[in-house]
């Protein structure tokens, strides 16, 4: 059948991108691509340093002294109070002890947490994995979800099935996490009229459980944290896609593909989907880069172990080190995988970056 000859560019290349752009990377010169991709690096490190400097003097505006919050109302003496600036040090002029971070951020080294006594990198290494668990697992289940959502309710816009996915998402983007986690919390474990307690309150872990048991333990307390981002972050990847695909949907060359007789589902799939996926990717990264930094609100009120967990700990003293080191760490994860996310883009579409 005519349908099944590569004619035309929606055949010849399978997922080709829309208009002018009938090519693939190999159109554009690897010297534009190079030139393209330092551009960004050098705007990566860029905001790598206004973050360095920032976080050093935001957190400095936070009421509070971390010397008198750490003995915890204790009667203590005034030498006493200088002897623990001295150790933090607290008694070092503002620019001594900014060049003093900058110094040894540049190197790796993000001090000494106030309230652990121990190296910054070390409380992020250990909580990092209960972060990535948590976000990571909701990251991949929201993404599917949203683009798997957000792909047919624009293929099928305005009919029934669409407003419903839509106002839906709308719904529960809006809802702030917290609050949906504690609705959650109260029906889900603590139990509401005739619905029971299912899960656990908060934590990681029960404790006593090994092996298999404790891979049960830690998934329990999964699921009610889990619920939470993906009902809240699924609806904006939903409205993204669905909005990328509808502006293809109109495109000359779904026109043709469809003119040669392939099927509704196939002109979606090989041609249309693909050449949508651009503003996806950059929240797709986004978000993968909001996974390594944790939900800050969700890990607190469920207890979690994380790194938002840590987070708000540190607030609460303030630990400097330990809060600048993390407000650190969150941004250049979101910073790489934005700056990625660019990078993958001539790959996509050789047109981006001419």
């Amino acid at each position: 059948m005519a349908a099944d000859t590569a004619s035309t560019p929606a055949e010849a290349a399978g997922p080709v991108p829309a208009g002018p752009a009938a090519g693939r990377p190999r159109a554009r010169s690897w010297t534009g691509y190079l030139r393209y991709g330092a551009g960004k690096l050098g705007g990566a490190v860029v905001s790598l340093l206004a973050v360095l400097v920032t976080g050093f003097f935001l957190f400095r505006l936070i009421p509070g002294d971390p010397v008198r919050t750490l003995t915890g109302g204790r009667q203590v003496s005034a030498e006493q109070l200088d002897e623990y600036r001295r150790e933090f040090g607290l008694d070092l002029p503002l620019w001594e002890q900014f060049t003093d971070y900058c110094g040894k951020a540049l190197t790796g080294d993000l001090g000494t947490s106030y309230q652990f006594h121990a190296p910054v990198i070390d409380k992020i290494t250990e909580a990092l994995p209960n972060t990535l668990l948590l976000t990571g697992t909701a990251f991949v289940l929201y993404t599917a979800l949203g683009m798997y959502l957000g792909t047919r309710s624009a293929w099928r816009h305005g009919r029934l099935g669409d407003r419903l996915h839509t106002g839906l998402a709308l719904t529960l983007y809006s809802v702030p996490s917290f609050w949906l986690g504690l609705l959650l919390i109260i029906v889900f474990s603590v139990g509401l009229g005739p619905v029971p307690g299912l899960f656990p309150t908060g934590g990681m872990e029960s404790g006593g459980e090994e092996g298999f048991g404790y891979v049960l333990d830690v998934a329990h307390h999964l699921v009610l944290p889990v619920i939470t981002l993906v009902a809240v972050e699924y609806g904006q990847t939903l409205l993204v896609t669905r909005s990328a695909l509808l502006d293809e949907m109109g495109s000359d060359y779904l026109t043709t593909a469809r003119a040669k007789g392939l099927r509704d589902d196939l002109v979606r799939r090989r041609h249309a989907v693909p050449n949508a996926l651009l503003p996806t990717v950059t929240l797709v990264f986004v978000n993968l880069g909001r996974t390594v930094a944790g939900v800050i609100l969700v890990e607190t009120v469920f207890s979690w172990p994380g790194l938002g967990g840590l987070f708000y700990q540190a607030l609460s003293v303030p630990d400097l080190p330990l809060v600048q080191g993390l407000f650190l760490f969150f941004a250049a994860a979101v910073i790489v995988m934005n700056t990625l996310a660019d990078l993958l883009y001539p790959l996509l579409d050789p047109r981006v970056g001419r």
